[in-house]
């Protein structure tokens, strides 16, 4: 993919024409040119020559960005050079010069047509009823005026030689129509004079057909429109230039024992930096000494400072408020989250958004169709006996009230300004069709594992056996779990904090499957599941009852022995993300269905599911069960993929729009269309919520710009019974069309991302819920794996009255070939059985009645 930067372009037209003729270049697969940031995206494998000789034929001029013309890996401080050397204002300068001596040389042209004329203001006693002189005057007043603003002609004249007229070709030949009509009049004028007219006659062509002041107010006020356009335009990229100028330019470095400042490109990986208050950090790495508190807001749109200290990673152009840091460089140049984020943003400002089509299509045809509107106009007021100076007029308020710019603006200054304020709150989307499309999703599916959970387990519940504390479970568990790599260890470590460490194992040995074995403090001390447990002691029923519990509400019972006498269960929980329930309700309100996709087993997805606020949970999916899952909802409405792993990237592209967590792994930020650079859950409904502002703004927009021309043009024309407009009043009216419609979309800075008190569902929903419902049990049964359904089940029993019971139906139940354990329960009047494989209802049955109870029923 190459960027160019294009030159010339003036309005929607211009954009169309070039994205015409480089689409006809062969080896050109795709292309968007972008009129707000005079930028062209080309992909395919035409060479760079032949695209820019299509855009010079089309009457253009064109050239490499100036990171992509570079040999080899371009800096980062070339890059971010090039970006904002790509969004640099050059047109508001220029407009601005021609501007002011513009409106110095109309004040004298409006002192004599309208002071001197229409108020008797005094001029010098040679031209005062010297209507030839003063005709002259204006004349020349004009000619000034059409020289400085001479860029009018030059563009609308060669894009008309090109066979592409665009709004400067309106202009020109509005003001040149008005000029030359205007100098024919005052030759005549000479001539009725020289043909011995008096000169009291020739007030009236002096004073109704001579239009010079009209050929210099429409560049005066098209010029005005024009530099209030660019200046809002300019205003629409704030957001990336104000990125661009965060990035850091330096670095100090230890090298050698000495401290060094050398240029941010120079950083290696690996080498060691210092950051002292008040500094930007220069690249990615890892703190290896001191602490501080780093503004990241760059990044994540966070105002509140994060703590770092050794261990903790820190990013490129955040900023060190307060205190010492000692970093080791881990991602450097291109590679790092700050550049990652410019090239994202950047990138996305060259894509173009589905509803842009509608206007570009208008857009291509527009400024043809007004000619030829005009040229009507003209020919059907001549034919109803209108004198040539009225239908010029008409004709020409058509030429200057139409405005291709409103337009063609109206997509891209609310796509850029929507990604400037995504950018700024740590949303990233990557092309102007992720940001559209992210306000029609129905239905979200969430990854569990690092999406709605935290990613990492945490001890949630400690039962000791009796006579054993909570202290001794917990110290030899952690002593035990610390020579341990599995999660589930590190969890209790964790949880231990520095007891962990204070007793010594012996004799440590993993038991593949099974458990963890160790001495410890003379004794033997045997970790692992129920399943295991069993294998080697006789676990009491109370303990049976509790894993089973836990085992409901979705924990991880991890049973500890020592000389084979039950210490205690500790259960492990990944648990729900703070913010996830909240992010999950503001989905619902706002009328999308969310789904969650987890590859865990079903207990512990629902419980899951039932603590977040989820409905709809799909448990037991591979990474391709994933995909086939969100292509069955798409069946439905328009799917959002929300994931941070590995196994969620073929899930991610398939979806309508995928959303990746940014702490997730790299591949699956690159399978997403959105990047949440906070990881947090609540930018999802934040996306969709700016998504739909956004695409609100942008049919305002439409509205706007094509309601102007639609009632516009037919009053230029004269069609309004009484009403008329001079072509002054419609330059005045095309200049402002403009203006108005990048302010609107401007508004967008102070729309609250956050704040959920005005969601409101999408009129047309995904489909009902009696569909959903369906379609959610459907998928449940076609997912389901055999673990699943090996894992538990309830039998309902009556009769029992006490522990003797219990332990008399247990003792039935398990003695069935399948039956893993039974934990039965009189007050609930069932028992829980843990199966290895199906048991038939029959079967179940049998044993309880043949133990003297009364069997009501088995959940299947």
């Amino acid at each position: 993919m190459e960027q160019y930067i294009v030159t010339g372009m003036t309005c929607a037209a211009c954009q169309a024409h070039v994205e015409k003729a480089v689409s006809g270049v062969p080896g050109v697969d795709r292309v968007n040119v972008s009129l707000l940031t005079h930028s062209m995206t080309v992909e395919g494998a035409a060479a760079p020559e032949s695209v820019i000789s299509a855009v010079q034929n089309a009457g253009y001029d064109a050239e490499l960005k100036k990171e992509s013309a570079g040999q080899g890996r371009p800096g980062m401080t070339e890059r971010f050079q090039a970006e904002e050397d790509a969004l640099r204002d050059r047109e508001t300068p220029k407009l601005l010069r021609r501007l002011k001596l513009s409106i110095g040389v109309l004040l004298v042209l409006m002192y004599i047509t309208m002071g001197h004329n229409m108020l008797d203001w005094p001029v010098p006693e040679f031209l005062n009823h010297n209507h030839i002189g003063l005709g002259i005057l204006q004349m020349l007043l004009a000619l000034i005026i059409m020289t400085i603003n001479r860029d009018f002609f030059r563009s609308g004249f060669k894009s008309l030689r090109h066979g592409a007229p665009n709004m400067d070709t309106l202009v020109a030949l509005g003001s040149g129509v008005s000029f030359l009509w205007s100098l024919f009049i005052l030759l005549k004028m000479t001539y009725m004079i020289t043909d011995g007219t008096d000169n009291m006659a020739l007030m009236p062509l002096y004073h109704n057909q001579l239009y010079f002041e009209s050929a210099a107010m429409i560049l005066a006020l098209i010029t005005i429109g024009k530099t209030l356009e660019s200046i809002s335009k300019g205003r629409t990229t704030d957001a990336l230039k104000n990125l661009l100028q965060m990035a850091p330019k330096t670095a100090l470095l230890e090298r050698n024992g000495e401290l060094q400042e050398v240029p941010v490109d120079s950083v290696q990986i690996g080498d060691i930096y210092i950051v002292k208050s008040g500094d930007a950090i220069p690249v990615d790495g890892v703190v290896l000494e001191g602490t501080a508190a780093v503004d990241e807001s760059p990044l994540t749109g966070e105002s509140v400072p994060v703590d770092k200290a050794p261990g903790d990673s820190t990013s490129a152009a955040t900023i060190s408020q307060s205190g010492y840091l000692r970093c080791r460089a881990a991602r450097v140049g291109e590679d790092t989250t700050f550049a990652q984020i410019i090239r994202l943003v950047s990138d996305a400002a060259g894509t173009k958004a589905p509803i842009a089509r509608i206007a570009d299509k208008v857009s291509g045809i527009f400024v043809p169709a007004v000619i030829g509107i005009a040229v009507l106009v003209f020919a059907l007021w001549m034919l109803q006996g209108a004198a040539v100076s009225r239908a010029l007029e008409h004709a020409i308020t058509v030429l200057v009230i139409s405005c291709p710019c409103a337009l063609g603006l109206a997509t891209p200054v609310a796509i850029m300004v929507g990604n400037g304020m995504g950018a700024r709150n740590g949303i990233l989307f990557k092309t102007s069709e992720s940001l559209e499309n992210a306000g029609k999703i129905n239905i979200i599916a969430l990854d569990k594992t690092g999406t709605i959970t935290e990613g990492r387990p945490k001890v949630t519940d400690l039962l000791p056996a009796e006579e054993i504390s909570e202290e001794t479970l917990l110290k030899y568990a952690a002593a035990l779990e610390e020579r341990s790599e599995h999660p589930l260890g590190k969890a209790i470590v964790e949880y231990a904090g520095e007891k962990a460490g204070e007793t010594e194992v012996k004799d440590f040995r993993v038991l593949p499957g099974n458990g963890l074995q160790g001495s410890v403090d003379g004794g033997t001390i045997v970790g692992g599941s129920e399943k295991f447990i069993r294998s080697r002691i006789s676990v009491p029923e109370e303990f049976t009852k509790a894993s089973a519990r836990l085992a409901a509400s979705g924990k991880t019972p991890i049973y500890f022995t020592r000389n084979d006498e039950i210490l205690g269960i500790i259960a492990v929980a990944d648990t729900v993300r703070e913010d996830s329930r909240e992010a999950i309700a503001q989905l619902r309100n706002m009328g999308v269905e969310v789904v969650m996709l987890t590859g865990d087993n079903r207990n512990t997805a629902e419980a899951i599911g039932r603590d977040a606020g989820v409905k709809h949970v799909i448990a037991g999916v591979l990474p391709e069960g994933k995909e086939q899952v969100i292509r069955r909802l798409q069946e439905h409405g328009t799917v959002a993929m929300v994931g941070d792993g590995i196994n969620d990237a073929p899930a991610l592209t398939r979806a309508d729009i995928g959303i990746a967590i940014g702490a997730g792994t790299d591949v699956a930020v690159d399978s997403a269309e959105v990047v949440l650079m906070n990881s947090r859950l609540s930018d999802v409904a934040a996306a969709v919520r700016l998504s739909r502002a956004t695409l609100r703004n942008i049919h305002e927009n439409l509205f706007w710009a094509f309601a102007y021309n639609i009632l516009l043009i037919p009053m230029a024309a004269g069609l309004y019974s009484g009403i008329s407009l001079n072509p002054m009043w419609g330059a005045a009216a095309m200049s402002l069309s403009s203006f108005t419609v990048c302010m609107n979309a401007l508004r967008l800075n102070r729309f609250r991302m956050q704040d959920a008190g005005k969601d409101r569902p999408l009129r047309k929903q995904a489909t009902s819920m009696e569909e959903i419902e369906y379609e959610m049990e459907s998928l449940l049964k076609s997912n389901e794996t055999e673990e699943e359904k090996e894992m538990t089940t309830e039998v309902k029993i009556k009769g029992m009255m006490c522990a003797h019971c219990e332990a008399h139906v247990k003792k039935a139940l398990e003695a069935l070939d399948g039956v893993e354990s039974a934990a039965p329960d009189k007050d609930a009047g069932n028992a829980v059985l843990t199966l290895s494989k199906d048991v038939s209802a029959d079967a179940v049955k049998a044993a309880v009645e043949d133990a003297g109870y009364e069997f009501l029923g088995m959940t299947e």
